[in-house]
């Protein structure tokens, strides 16, 4: 991975193991939030849905990565498919609550590290949901490229679309409390992550792609088939 790759991600571990790590317990669970997280936990949830929508219904024999799990919803989901599911963040927080919120008895292997450690071996399909909206276009591209080498079905991930609106609704949530401010996302261009894409896997090509709109939550998920 490139330097910067390790940069972003030094700086996300940071970020939701000690900044934000009680404010993203609280916004994945059923607690009370404010209207702000109200509109970004149903942003999450449609995205959830929809990237699980892309996943087949029945996952019996199939291995699954989810890289940057969070708080564990979609692995979970998965493994309820039938799914061997390896669950991985850098964020040791939010892992232990995703081991305490799992049912007992899901194949799910929770993981503390880098979604890129090839030791994590081989794999039907790999998600990652709004994990990589924290790194710059060439970085996404790379880490895509070294997910599809282990993958043989799909690799379907988010990112932050960019525009002038956007742009500005980062800055303004820079400005709210503290529970409720925006973090470190960097908005990309979709045209320049395609083509990125493209140039790092000339042989794959990009199937489904759907914008998810919940006030503060933009999102866009695409479906990388190696």
């Amino acid at each position: 991975m490139t330097p910067s790759y390790a940069l972003y991600r030094n700086r996300l571990e940071t970020y939701f193991d000690r900044t934000a790590a009680a404010a993203w317990e609280q916004l994945t669970s059923d607690a009370p939030v404010s209207r702000i997280r109200a509109t970004v936990r149903a942003g999450r949830d449609r995205m959830r849905d929809t990237l699980l929508g892309w996943l087949p219904a029945d996952m019996t024999g199939m291995r699954l990565l989810d890289a940057g799990c969070g708080t564990g919803a979609l692995a979970v989901e998965a493994a309820r498919r039938g799914a061997e599911v390896v669950a991985i963040d850098v964020a040791r927080n939010l892992v232990e609550v995703a081991r305490r919120r799992a049912p007992e008895g899901l194949p799910i292997e929770w993981r503390v590290g880098d979604m890129t450690d090839p030791a994590l071996g081989r794999f039907d399909h790999v998600v990652a949901m709004d994990s990589l909206i924290h790194y710059p276009a060439f970085d996404v591209a790379e880490v895509v490229r070294d997910l599809a080498d282990r993958t043989q079905r799909s690799v379907l991930l988010t990112f932050t679309p960019a525009s002038p609106a956007l742009r500005l609704m980062h800055r303004l949530g820079g400005l709210f409390p503290r529970a409720d401010r925006a973090p470190a996302i960097v908005p990309t261009d979709p045209r320049l992550l395609r083509t990125l894409i493209h140039a790092a896997l000339p042989a794959a090509h990009i199937a489904r792609s759907e914008r998810v709109s919940s006030s503060f939550y933009i999102s866009q998920a695409i479906e990388v088939v190696p």
